[in-house]
């Protein structure tokens, strides 16, 4: 079976065992709507929910693009720098300790009810993977590319930019890969706390009307946005890789 026929057969199948336990525990449709009503929802109000996943998508792609950058230059900023390992590092573990909903009304109170508090907290949520996993991959640089390195004359910047930086990409685009599933998190978390946008504050909107069926056709949308999303970058990342390994780069 090839993969497009098993994505279809497995979609198939949970609708049927969705439509299958609303019939069977014979459940309102304020409780858990049926696929059918879910669907005639997503129809009637596809101008509304488009008019959210924009606002949604706009701080996903605008999140994950600054959250890759900072990650990136921390990750080689702390394989360059023993000090900023010992100072820097600690820190990054400390933050992943709090709570990121504990982060979003201290967001929304400084940063406002916009745009930019959304952002940061998907920037906040991915910042950490991508960080981590670039630098992990920094560190594991083969010696004998190292060694080649040196021989050939190359100092410590030199060393970082040619030697150490291309043979940890793949670290990255291992990050990047977790951080486009993770980004809509953050950004939905943020419209949850405080917002006038987005998918995230539309489900709020709608369970407080009891409109279960919009809330759960919302959902949906942010799942295919998030599938989608993940499916870009991870194609992005092997295309880029490709490109290099053609090249003859580390």
């Amino acid at each position: 079976m090839s993969r497009a026929r098993a994505l279809v057969a497995s979609a198939v199948l949970a609708l049927g065992l969705w439509q299958a336990l609303v019939v069977l525990a014979a459940l309102p449709p304020f409780i858990l709507p049926g696929p059918l009503r879910v669907a005639e929802a997503l129809w009637s109000s596809r101008a509304l929910i488009a008019r959210h996943a924009a606002i949604t998508g706009a701080e996903v792609l605008i999140g994950l693009t600054l959250g890759a950058v900072l990650g990136g230059v921390s990750a080689i900023a702390l394989a360059a720098s023993p000090l900023a390992r010992r100072l820097i590092r600690p820190m990054m573990v400390f933050s992943q300790a709090i709570p990121v909903f504990a982060l979003a009304p201290i967001l929304t109170l400084w940063l406002g009810y916009g745009l930019a508090s959304k952002i940061a907290m998907a920037l906040l949520i991915i910042y950490f993977p991508v960080t981590s996993a670039f630098f992990d991959a920094l560190m594991r640089t083969p010696q004998p590319l190292l060694d080649l390195g040196r021989v050939m004359g190359a100092g410590g910047l030199r060393l970082m930019w040619h030697v150490r930086v291309p043979a940890a990409l793949p670290g990255l685009a291992s990050g990047l890969r977790l951080a486009a599933v993770y980004a809509p998190i953050g950004a939905i978390i943020g419209e949850w706390v405080g917002a006038s946008k987005g998918l995230g504050y539309l489900m709020l909107l709608a369970n407080g009307r009891a409109k279960t069926d919009l809330m759960f056709a919302a959902l949906i949308v942010l799942a295919v946005l998030t599938l989608l999303l993940h499916r870009a970058v991870d194609a992005g990342c092997r295309r880029w890789l490709d490109a290099r390994t053609d090249r003859g780069a580390p």
